[in-house]
């Protein structure tokens, strides 16, 4: 046992016999003269119970020199001082005394470092010279004493501060968070007793039962006590020992988890069921079938004499250089230009300044919609001015007043929206449009989000327009006077006056009332409360939810359009053919969306592709590659249509293209998400064939399968946002779960044109030794000639991805494009992180011990034990605002595109980032979301 060490400018006053078990600190000297440049060191003993003794260090001493009156501590190897400096008076009697006082102390030094040779000829030497005489048992008992004391010493220079965020056992940092656990006891309690089973619930860990029962049980073995319940006073002094700062109480706590048996020592079948617990709490299936694998690994790394077990101190050296095995996918580091952007964010700004800086960046970042939406609304407000006029020169306007006009002129813009409408969902045009210099002023990625913005505009039209004909003008007109109408609506409805059945019933009124009810049913089933299945209707009528209801109901507007041109020619106030304007309108945007539906055909059935691989992976992802038609060229980020007929002969759903533009097969990553996708899971998981021994337990099929995979179309390429990501400096893509398929294509891009550029590189340099050898200047310009090519393939210097799940199985989907990656981009132009958010955050005592293991695992075999590829996977929830930070701080000047597919609610935290940090410094992020 270590004792506490006596101070080399204090052993004046120390005793100079040697006690037993107790660590010796003493000084010696090379010289003899007490002088300035004599030099000290302090060698530290341990005296073991069988009369050996270890050394421990040999350090320089710290030794005290008086000048101009001051006492200063210092090192003879020039290091740091290790002493408090000692002020005192500059007088000579205090000089003199203090020269006294160091001859003493340095002769004392000299006896007692003749005492201690004298000592240690007796004994053996414990450091790396073990006599004949000590057992292998020994020589392991003292190497571990000795990596202790080194252990020991260790945590004293880092701090065990910094590790206390790295044992949370409650995560929760609430002011009152005992009075929601006394609350919940209150609410658990019977008798006034807390049951075992109830303990997990009422301190907040339902989710992580069997952890919470096992820190029950590891709290309980403390007080010497198996107790089935505790009362108020009992769980109040379990919380506080759960929520100590201190990380050795933390620490203990942990260990006592493990040690069920308190003897102190870990075995490797303890650390076993522990992994066990921490995956299951973590929802780590995998985990825990590997638990046995990585106990061992753990054993190895902290039982290096294989004693066969591990105490508390290793388990604390482990926490403490968690960080050190994990310097694989670090963070990006912060700058001083982080702290300076962070300062400019804070300094006040005046309400005008500020107002004037939010105005000039919104219309910076909008002006593209900006102007659209302007003419658009322009246009409407013309067209419903012009009929708003013309109407009130009829005579009509004498009997049904502005009801009349507020209905025409909403007529109006009911026939430009009808055939607008069409125009943003022409896909074929719009992608060829993104790609001309229209695209530099049209934001033709927001054509999803136009779409649904005249849809709004058409409800509101008809509203206007219905609403004023049966409400108000129909009744003003059957009410009117005989010699009202008789001057003024006889040339227009006859010599019989109609009565509101008539005008209901004629062809006006029915085609009017179907289109209604038509769009009544569309827009309905569009929302997203029926579309995405938020509303849970009882049999049969859920059938009216989901995709297939929005995708069926969409296709009444063949009748609306049909209706609305009949509808157009039958018109009560209007008699001339060419006043009849509704054609007009829908002439060209039918007839181009026509068009586009009879390419989409016949490309289909051109495009015919062969399925080459099939592979149903966890998550209910299925995975299709096929054969790529040799006129089907795509872009990075692009999304194309895919039809099974043997599901649906009609149904066309987009699905991201995951392979590259330079791969020679075509593949998408397909997840069960509606009755569509449920359909095509069931149908190929019946063709795929059970794993074979040795392979992964995935079900797989390949051309070599026995039966016939089912066929496939395909229509596309589709234009997306995140096809312009060559435009970008940086890039951080973002996806969500499946959403990270559009991203998946761009890194394989990347990857191969970092591969290309090396290659290129290469060639260049060869090139160039070559005419320097043979030809001289006249090849001299063969570089030069690929160097602007070679610019352009630079454009993207950095790529960062984000993906965050939810599932560990996840991971598989793209594990082959993660390691080569990894493998092959050896510039790091790629920066890949893995968040799984099913594990607690890194901290958390619940996910420490898989951290551990996964830091340790990766050191050695170069894998992430949750990924099962290169890339670190990270635990719970990305903080979004310091990954921007450390981009804006590490990419100065720079013009970031941030891509992002998944929820909306993501969506808009991550624009709102922007936004913030655009005002902030000179990096600017420009946000684009996927739409389909």
């Amino acid at each position: 046992m270590r004792g506490g060490s006596l101070p080399t400018h204090e052993r004046r006053w120390a005793s100079d016999t040697v006690p037993a078990k107790t660590t010796l600190s003493s000084t010696t000297s090379p010289g003899t003269e007490s002088n300035s440049a004599e030099e000290f060191v302090e060698v530290t003993l341990d005296l073991q119970d069988d009369d050996t003794i270890i050394l421990r260090s040999v350090e320089p001493a710290t030794v005290i020199k008086v000048d101009d009156g001051a006492d200063t501590p210092v090192s003879a190897s020039a290091s740091a001082p290790r002493s408090p400096t000692i002020k005192r008076s500059s007088s000579n009697k205090l000089r003199q005394l203090s020269q006294e006082l160091k001859a003493e102390a340095v002769a004392k030094a000299k006896q007692f470092s003749q005492e201690l040779k004298a000592e240690l000829r007796k004994f053996s030497w414990g450091h790396g010279h073990a006599p004949q005489t000590v057992t292998g048992f020994d020589s392991a008992l003292a190497a571990r004493a000795l990596r202790k004391q080194r252990a020991q010493l260790d945590r004293t220079r880092s701090g065990a501060q910094k590790a206390l965020r790295g044992l949370r056992f409650i995560s929760n940092n609430k002011t009152n968070a005992w009075e929601e656990v006394q609350n919940n006891f209150n609410k658990l309690a019977k008798d006034g007793f807390l049951f075992r089973c109830d303990f997990a619930q009422c301190i907040g860990m339902k989710d992580s039962k069997e952890f919470a029962l096992e820190m029950f049980d590891a709290l309980s073995r403390r007080r010497r006590l198996k107790v089935e319940k505790i009362s108020k006073d009992e769980l109040y002094e379990y919380w506080s020992q759960i929520t100590d700062q201190s990380f050795d109480s933390r620490l203990q706590i942990f260990f006592d988890m493990v040690d069920k048996n308190e003897d102190g020592r870990i075995t490797e079948a303890e650390v076993k069921e522990i992994i066990m617990l921490s995956a299951s709490a973590n929802k780590l299936s995998r985990l825990k079938e590997q638990a046995e694998e990585y106990a061992a690994l753990i054993m190895e790394e902290l039982d290096p004499e294989r004693l066969g077990y591990i105490e508390l101190w290793q388990l604390e050296t482990l926490l403490l250089q968690k960080d050190t095995y994990l310097s694989y996918s670090q963070a990006l580091s912060y700058t001083s230009q982080a702290l300076s952007q962070n300062l400019q964010g804070l300094r006040k700004k005046s309400r005008i300044r500020r107002m004037s800086t939010k105005v000039l960046y919104y219309l910076e970042e909008n002006w593209k919609r900006i102007w659209v939406v302007s003419l658009w609304i322009m246009i409407m407000i013309g067209l419903f001015t012009w009929k708003f006029f013309q109407y009130k020169q009829k005579s009509s306007f004498q009997v049904m007043g502005y009801c009349l006009l507020t209905a025409k002129g909403a007529a109006e813009t009911l026939k430009f929206n009808m055939a607008l409408i069409l125009l943003p969902v022409c896909r074929n045009t719009i992608t060829w449009l993104r790609s001309t210099k229209l695209g530099l002023f049209v934001p033709f990625d927001d054509n999803i989000n136009f779409h649904k913005t005249i849809a709004a505009a058409i409800v509101i039209g008809v509203i206007l327009h219905a609403g004023n004909h049966l409400a108000c003008d129909f009744p003003k007109l059957i009410n009117s006077s005989a010699e009202d109408y008789k001057d003024f609506l006889i040339h227009d409805f006859g010599s019989h006056k109609p009565t509101y059945i008539d005008l209901i019933k004629g062809a006006e009124g029915v085609t009017g009332i179907l289109m209604v009810i038509c769009m009544t049913i569309a827009f309905t089933l569009a929302t997203k409360w029926f579309r995405r299945n938020l509303i849970k209707l009882p049999k049969p009528f859920d059938r009216i939810t989901g995709f297939n209801a929005f995708w069926y109901s969409h296709h009444l507007f063949v009748i609306v359009y049909v209706l609305l041109i009949i509808h157009g020619v039958f018109l009560y106030l209007v008699h001339i053919w060419y006043r009849k304007t509704t054609w007009m309108y829908l002439a060209v945007p039918v007839f181009l969306y026509a068009g586009e539906r009879i390419l989409r055909f016949f490309r289909s059935g051109s495009y015919t592709v062969r399925i080459l691989k099939v592979a149903i992976y966890p998550g209910g992802v299925l995975t299709l590659q096929m054969s790529k038609p040799p006129q089907f060229r795509y872009k990075s980020g692009q999304y194309m249509f895919v039809q099974c007929p043997a599901v649906s002969p009609f149904e066309w759903h987009p699905f991201s293209i995951t392979s590259a533009p330079g791969d020679d097969y075509l593949s998408v990553h397909i997840r069960q998400l509606g009755d569509w996708t449920q359909e095509l899971r069931r149908l190929f998981s019946e063709v795929c064939e059970p794993p074979v021994a040795g392979k992964s337990g995935l079900l797989r099929a390949d051309e070599t399968t026995k039966r016939s995979l089912p066929k496939l179309l395909i229509d596309g390429p589709y234009g997306a946002p995140a096809q312009d990501y060559h435009k970008y400096d940086v890039l951080l893509l973002v996806g969500l779960g499946i959403g990270a398929t559009p991203f998946i294509s761009i890194l394989k891009d990347l990857l191969n044109n970092i591969v290309k550029m090396e290659e290129q590189a290469d060639s260049v340099s060869d090139t160039s030794r070559t005419s320097d050898i043979s030809i001289g200047s006249n090849d001299s310009t063969t570089p030069n000639r690929v160097s602007p090519k070679r610019k352009k393939t630079l454009k993207t210097t950095n790529a960062y991805f984000y993906w965050v799940t939810r599932e560990q199985g996840s991971f598989d989907w793209f594990k082959g494009v993660m390691n080569e990656v990894a493998e092959l981009d050896q510039r790091g132009v790629i920066e890949m992180h893995n968040y799984l958010t099913s594990v607690y955050e890194e901290g958390d005592a619940r996910s420490a011990l898989i951290t551990m293991v996964q830091a340790l695992n990766h050191a050695k075999n170069g894998v992430d034990i949750v990924s099962g590829t290169r890339v670190r996977t990270h635990f719970a929830r990305p903080k979004w605002k310091n990954v921007l930070s450390k981009l804006s701080s590490k990419h100065c000047n720079a013009r970031i595109g941030v891509f992002y597919c998944g929820a909306p609610v993501l969506a808009k935290e991550l624009s709102k980032l922007c936004y913030e940090f655009n005002q902030k410094g000179s990096t600017k992020f420009e946000f684009h979301k996927e739409h389909f």
